[in-house]
């Protein structure tokens, strides 16, 4: 029998520098955790932003923390063409010469020359679940989803092992409607 991936929708958000939650937030400002996310050490924050492009704005962004070290914007395909903007596929962190934005809170405004991207569709395993399914850090993969209604398959997808990950493959929302993964939906590894 085939061992089976969890699969979870990660929905547009951001992930902040201190510099930039600061001069959004005001000085000295912390982010404050709403949720725990799978991957350990990540949730979603209270604090939330409007994204603006050349197009529209998008209000209410939710926040994932903890900071890092460069600010990111992680949007569909929609999200970037509602916005006006072409937003490149991308690992998370990789956004030297990705699209630019405008990010607003409530004490300030930050102009970004880049870090929105479309996040390339990845599977978080820790080295032990690497070798359970058989691949290896930065392997590219298929997997395939048998849903009600819309099997298929995604190509294309980055394998990203390491021990402070929980095993867990990450779509967008374009990708979770094309394959209505709706609720605890799992696919398959292949190789």
């Amino acid at each position: 029998m085939a061992k089976k991936i969890l699969i979870e929708t990660s929905a547009r958000h951001i992930h902040l520098t201190e510099a930039d939650l600061e001069t959004l937030f005001g000085k000295g400002a912390k982010l404050t955790p709403k949720k725990d996310l799978s991957q350990p050490g990540q949730y979603a924050c209270v604090e939330r932003l409007d994204v603006v492009g050349p197009k529209k704005t998008i209000p209410n962004v939710s926040i994932l923390g903890p900071t890092r070290p460069a600010t990111q914007i992680e949007v569909s395909y929609t999200d970037a063409r509602t916005l006006g903007l072409s937003a490149p596929v991308r690992e998370s962190g990789d956004v030297a010469g990705s699209a630019g934005c405008k990010l607003v809170g409530p004490c300030g405004e930050v102009e970004l020359t880049e870090g929105v991207i479309v996040a390339k569709r990845h599977i978080h395993l820790t080295p032990e679940a690497a070798t359970e399914f058989g691949v290896s850090d930065k392997e590219i993969v298929s997997v395939k989803c048998a849903g009600k209604d819309r099997a298929l398959t995604f190509g294309d997808v980055v394998v990203r092992v390491s021990p402070k990950f929980s095993p867990a493959m990450h779509i967008d929302t374009d990708e979770a409607n094309a394959a209505a993964a709706f609720g605890e939906f799992y696919g398959e590894i292949i190789k």
